[in-house]
């Protein structure tokens, strides 16, 4: 059977990756009743890690771009806690992203939108989710973005 997330993920040029290991001691995802939490996902994407600090050496595109490719690591891992049923999502609950930025940069709610405008244009209103958007002074190995995510699914 045919996944209808899935196909509109590839009407929009996208396919998802395998979910990623983590890193460190944790999970990627838990799963509680009908809420999964996924773990924070850093900026990558096929050529690798999406480097860099806001408002030094990338701009708010850029860092939009970054955190779409974390979206699309949210989605990877909650097919994965969905054992391979993505279409089991209920609804995006809400999206924390952390920025790697300056002092002075006061544009992370742009960079986030990223993904958020990602999750809505792919999910529809299934996307829409409450959201914190904030700065770091760095990120793990240097990304310029990290976000984690709570979903609701079936």
């Amino acid at each position: 059977m045919t996944s209808a997330i899935e196909t509109k993920l590839a009407a929009l040029g996208v396919t998802l990756p395998n979910a990623p290991a983590p890193a460190a001691n944790y999970v990627p995802f838990v799963v509680d009743g009908k809420t999964v939490y996924v773990s924070g996902q850093i900026s990558a994407g096929p050529d690798g890690l999406i480097l860099g600090k806001l408002g030094e050496d990338m701009s708010v595109e850029q860092g939009a771009a970054a955190a779409k490719a974390c979206a699309i690591s949210l989605l990877a891992q909650l097919k994965a806690a969905c054992g391979g049923d993505i279409d089991r999502l209920e609804r995006v609950v809400k999206l924390t992203g952390f920025v790697n930025s300056t002092a002075d940069f006061i544009d992370q709610p742009k960079v986030i939108n990223g993904a958020s405008d990602f999750m809505v244009e792919a999910l529809g209103d299934q996307g829409r989710h409450a959201r914190s958007a904030v700065s770091a002074a760095s990120l793990p190995l240097g990304v310029a973005v990290e976000i984690e995510a709570i979903f609701t699914i079936k």
